[in-house]
């Protein structure tokens, strides 16, 4: 579905330098193929004016003498930190290019690589068998999988990075003190180095007690601070950074402080022991949120505006009450034809408020219990609705990473499947199975599990980590309800940069659900899935991609409003539309590359798939992967990196690769072109057949999303 496009408010800085040089039109480095020139680049201050130098994306790159001559020894001194002793700069030219620019040409003779030889670590027999010493295990893990190993080209960055390993791994084994250096022989002759590793360990900690820095009159009580960072920290137990990160984490996430630092205090040498001292700043308990937005989309246009007022102490305790709005006026398909009152096209106010009450250690410490009541207006392209829904549950949350959230939900709506002034979306499509008119209501209740494993770097915009998450539904039978059913969406991702900024990532993405109706009984429209979107399925727009049901079909008329016939004396069709009515599978996947252009500018290629059937995700009659119901599609995108998200803009093209989407109407016409970006699109064949039809029809074969956020 589209994301709102929050009004962002900008600042531009200007600068009253002039440049003094000429402009720099390239930068070439001849000789270098052992190292990447693209490194040397990043690392010299004289580099050439980009392509994309135009406001406010770039600035044009002017040549320094000064600099330049320093830059050649930083050419030097790179290849020395790379392993390469004997490289040199054999011969630079500064080359005129007219009267205001330069080429510049460098050529180096990069030499052998020095290649590392042995590793001698020194220091470890400290670490003897004992009650309080590491087991053999523990102390192999010390030295094992090292970024420097023998006949590898030794590069200072991957020594400094051994060092602080291998540090890291001693203060996770209780030696808080432990210092770890050496030095590394180089034979510039042999192009041999040796590795002395010396490691000087100390004592080995235990965690004692914890103390907490506050304000000066805190609304916090220290033993709540204390009780999360216990979660963690355990007296006694052997002392852990990666203990302290966590109740960091921990104490973070009770919500109520601005800044949280856990660190350790000064170690106590006479008894091994190791205090913790936990740092934090109260932020306000009261808080108001407002913005607004649009969403854009082919098939669907609204705008709205948002508020949220927060009491993070509600009557103490740190009881979380929170109010949330959203209201708003949608179009479908858009605002013109609802301004025009074209035929098919629907427009009307929606709303969504909700109350949240959150009271955390419920009964147990990692528990919350959480209460959320909404009452909600909204307009779909198959249906219009009113309702509300109850959620309660509790959320255990044992890890900072991980939590679960077992609830109960209780969902009531009326649906109006009128989607124009003569036609309604048949009561059964819906989920209605004893209505007798297009509008029906229906009550959901059901238990749901949702697990969460959540490792991404930032969540807003992540660079490495993964995502796992999990949730079952179970509606009806005990739990009353009109609908008997079970609804599985397991979720995963994973993200991974390279290159020292971090300026390209991989990202992919697995989605997967399937709701099987108890009986094969009918499900409700509410439950189904719906795919295609700007953080779904990009070939397709706002969920269209989904089995359909068809409006009535409007035929070419003359200028007197004469309905037009062919030779044979049937009415000429000139468009038939559909409504998406969701399915009982899914099944998404995307690949993603994201390259930094600048600090603000990403470029982003992608390749998505995506598959959503009328039947369950496992059974005969259920839709094949890569079968005809399942369509690819390629696109390229661009993301303007802000404080609230980037804002992103992806263009998609669908590959014909499957047949048109499943029509409950077996006399449906497809058309015989989609079309691109709403152009192109004709029904001059009267084909029935979705195996004829082309891959996703009656969409069209091109997709634009804007959006605030990452795809996933």
């Amino acid at each position: 579905m589209p994301l709102a496009l929050t009004v962002l408010l900008t600042a531009c800085a200007t600068t009253s330098n002039q440049p003094t040089g000429p402009k720099v039109k390239s930068l070439d480095i001849e000789g270098a193929k052992k190292v990447d020139d693209g490194d040397i680049k990043d690392r010299i201050l004289t580099s050439s004016t980009p392509w994309y130098a135009f406001w406010p994306f770039g600035k044009a790159h002017y040549f320094d003498t000064n600099a330049w001559q320093a830059d050649l020894r930083r050419i030097e001194r790179f290849y020395q930190a790379e392993g390469f002793y004997q490289a040199q700069v054999e011969s630079n030219e500064v080359i005129p290019d007219g009267d205001k620019a330069v080429r510049l040409k460098v050529v180096v003779n990069e030499g052998e690589p020095t290649l590392i030889d042995r590793i001698e670590p020194h220091g470890l027999e400290a670490l003897s068998e004992g009650p309080d010493q590491p087991s053999q295990r523990e102390r192999e893990r010390i030295l094992e999988e090292l970024p420097v190993k023998p006949g590898d080209v030794f590069r200072e960055d991957t020594w400094v990075t051994t060092k602080d390993l291998v540090l890291q791994r001693l203060k996770d084994l209780g030696y808080a003190e432990a210092e770890v250096g050496g030095e590394v022989r180089v034979d510039v002759a042999t192009q041999k180095a040796v590795v002395d590793l010396q490691i000087a360990p100390g004592l080995r900690y235990r965690f004692g007690n914890i103390f907490i820095a506050t304000d000066a009159n805190p609304q916090v009580p220290p033993r709540r601070i204390i009780e999360q960072a216990q979660g963690a920290v355990h007296k006694g137990a052997f002392f852990s950074e990666a203990a302290l990160a966590e109740a960091q984490a921990r104490v973070f996430r009770m919500g109520v402080f601005g800044a949280v630092k856990v660190n350790r205090g000064a170690p106590d040498r006479q008894n091994a022991t190791v205090p913790v001292v936990v740092d934090v700043r109260e932020s306000p308990f009261r808080s108001i949120r407002l913005g607004g937005g649009i969403g854009v989309d082919a098939a669907r246009q609204e705008g709205r505006v948002l508020g949220e007022w927060t009491n993070r102490n509600f009557r103490g305790g740190l009881r979380r009450l929170t109010l949330r709005g959203r209201v708003g006026y949608a179009f479908i398909p858009n605002v013109l034809a609802g301004i025009r009152g074209d035929e098919g096209s629907q427009d009307g106010p929606i709303f969504n408020f909700t109350t949240e009450f959150e009271q955390p250690r419920f009964l147990f410490r990692d528990v919350a219990l959480q209460a959320s009541v909404t009452a909600e207006k909204g307009l779909q392209q198959a249906y219009s609705f009113y309702g509300g829904y109850l959620k309660t549950g509790v959320i255990w949350t044992p890890h900072p990473s991980f939590s679960v959230f077992p609830s109960y939900n209780l969902q009531l709506y009326r649906l109006t499947g009128q989607v124009s002034l003569e036609e309604g979306v048949p009561p059964i499509t819906l989920g209605c199975e004893n209505a007798t008119d297009a509008t029906c209501d229906q009550a959901l209740s059901f238990l749901e599990v949702a697990f969460a494993w959540d490792r991404r770097d930032d969540r807003t915009e992540p660079r490495d980590g993964y995502y796992v998450g999990f949730s079952v539904q179970k509606g009806g039978g005990p739990f009353f309800g009109q609908y008997d059913y079970v609804r599985l969406l397991p979720d995963l991702r994973y993200y991974h940069s390279i290159g020292e900024k971090k300026d390209l990532t991989l990202a992919v993405k697995v989605r997967a659900g399937t709701l099987n109706p108890a009986g094969g009984g009918q499900s409700s429209i509410v439950t189904r899935f719906f795919s295609g979107g700007a953080t779904s399925m990009r070939g397709f727009n706002g969920q269209r991609l989904s089995p359909m049901t068809p409006l009535a079909p409007t035929y070419k008329e003359d200028d007197d409003g004469n309905t037009l016939v062919d030779e044979d004396g049937n009415p000429i069709l000139e468009s038939w539309d559909t409504v998406p009515v969701g399915g009982n599978s899914l099944v998404e996947t995307s690949v993603e590359m994201r390259y930094m252009l600048t600090d603000a500018l990403m470029v982003a290629i992608f390749y998505d798939s995506g598959l959503v059937g009328t039947e369950a995700l496992f059974g005969k009659n259920a839709a094949r992967l890569f079968g005809p119901e399942h369509y690819h599609a390629v696109g390229a995108g661009l993301r303007y990196l802000t404080v609230v998200g980037p804002i992103r803009l992806d263009i998609a093209r669908r590959l014909n690769i499957g047949r048109g989407l499943p029509v409950s109407d077996p006399g449906y016409i497809y058309p015989s072109s989609g079309g691109c970006l709403g152009f192109g699109r004709k029904f001059d064949k009267a084909s029935t057949s979705a195996d004829a039809a082309f891959a996703g029809a009656p969409e069209g074969l091109c997709a634009v999303h804007i959006s605030i956020g990452e795809a996933f």
